[in-house]
């Protein structure tokens, strides 16, 4: 399967690129990362090419490295993984020529690459990106499709089409607009004036949308613009400054859409068949309840179809701080419908 072409890997040349093909089609597939850079080096690649393969996951077909072990330095030591492996090639390759001149010197044929935790999926997109353009391997707000389904956030492709009409923005008649998304371009900037604004560009599924804060609000909520932030913007649709007629988008808060589900959880509401009332169930959600105390109420509505029959049940003194274990096992069971009601 081809998900992406080397050719538009940056810092991978055509001539690598030709090589590492030929010798493919000559001597067959590479067994490892130390097959490749043994029958690859130094003819086709050098350590800029090495770097967009591991970062791109060109190498992830090779299993027994992640891709932060290319990168990781272990402690005493003062190379990484990447260069012991590339020192591995240039060895074999001296050795085969018949000479010991290297580019890292002389190295044990046997290399050990030290373990590392892996990288988070931001970080592996975010790298991913660098030398790829786009998003590979996913996208940084896969972890967040629960909240982007069950918080009320207006999808940035609806909202385009109302901030792009000034009639649709001034019939919303100051709905407040709930947002989010991933932080992908962010400029600072300065007016004739000399007072600082910033221009903000987030990015969810469904498209993009570009923001402008101004003066108090871009110093108030200036340690949310980095790129790659995942993050949530309250605001509506008000009269621009001195011009009655005209609408823009005024941004009330910004916080982390992480922490969404802890901050906006009122209560957390499950429609189920008695059928599905088991003892596992109820042992799972007592001990979350015991692990993530909280304030938000957990509420059931057991209902038969049959009899007509609904059945609302709840804890007073019982309350839960919405959780990624209990998102997950909620979601997962397909026999539970899930509401969530929010803050405010």
């Amino acid at each position: 399967e081809i998900r992406f072409g080397l050719g538009g890997l940056k810092g991978v040349g055509e001539m690598a690129i030709d090589n590492l093909i030929t010798e493919r089609k000559q001597n067959g597939p590479y067994a490892d990362v130390f097959d490749f850079v043994k029958r690859a080096l130094p003819r086709a690649m050098n350590k800029k090419s090495m770097e967009s393969l591991a970062y791109s996951g060109a190498f992830d077909c090779f299993p027994a490295l992640h891709r932060a072990q290319y990168f990781h330095t272990a402690e005493g030591e003062r190379q990484s993984g990447l260069e012991k492996i590339m020192g591995y090639g240039q060895v074999h390759q001296s050795l085969s020529q018949g000479t010991s001149n290297t580019l890292f010197g002389d190295l044990p044929m046997a290399m050990h690459v030290p373990p590392c935790e892996p990288w988070t999926l931001t970080e592996l997109l975010e790298h991913e990106k660098d030398v790829t353009g786009m998003f590979m391997s996913g996208h940084p707000l896969d972890h967040f499709k629960f909240e982007l389904t069950h918080y009320g956030l207006t999808k940035l492709q609806d909202f385009n089409e109302i901030k792009d009409s000034q009639e649709a923005a001034k019939a919303t008649g100051g709905k407040f607009f709930r947002l989010a998304g991933l932080v992908i371009d962010v400029q600072h900037r300065v007016t004739k004036m000399g007072k600082n604004f910033g221009v903000l560009v987030i990015e969810d599924f469904s498209g993009k949308s570009e923001f402008m804060l101004w003066s108090e609000d871009y110093i108030k909520f200036q340690n949310y613009l980095l790129k790659g932030k995942n993050i949530v913007l309250y605001g509506l649709f008000q009269q621009r400054f001195r011009n009655a007629e005209q609408f823009e988008f005024k941004i009330q808060s910004v916080s982390l859409l992480e922490s969404l589900k802890q901050q906006m959880t009122r209560s957390i509401e499950i429609s189920l068949h008695p059928a599905s009332v088991h003892p596992e169930m109820l042992a799972f959600l007592e001990q979350n309840i015991r692990n993530y105390p909280g304030k938000s109420s957990l509420r059931f509505q057991v209902y038969d179809p049959r009899e007509e029959l609904r059945v609302q049940l709840f804890s007073v003194e019982k309350c839960v701080q919405m959780n990624d274990e209990l998102v997950n096992y909620l979601v997962n069971n397909q026999d539970l419908e899930l509401r969530v009601g929010l803050v405010g």
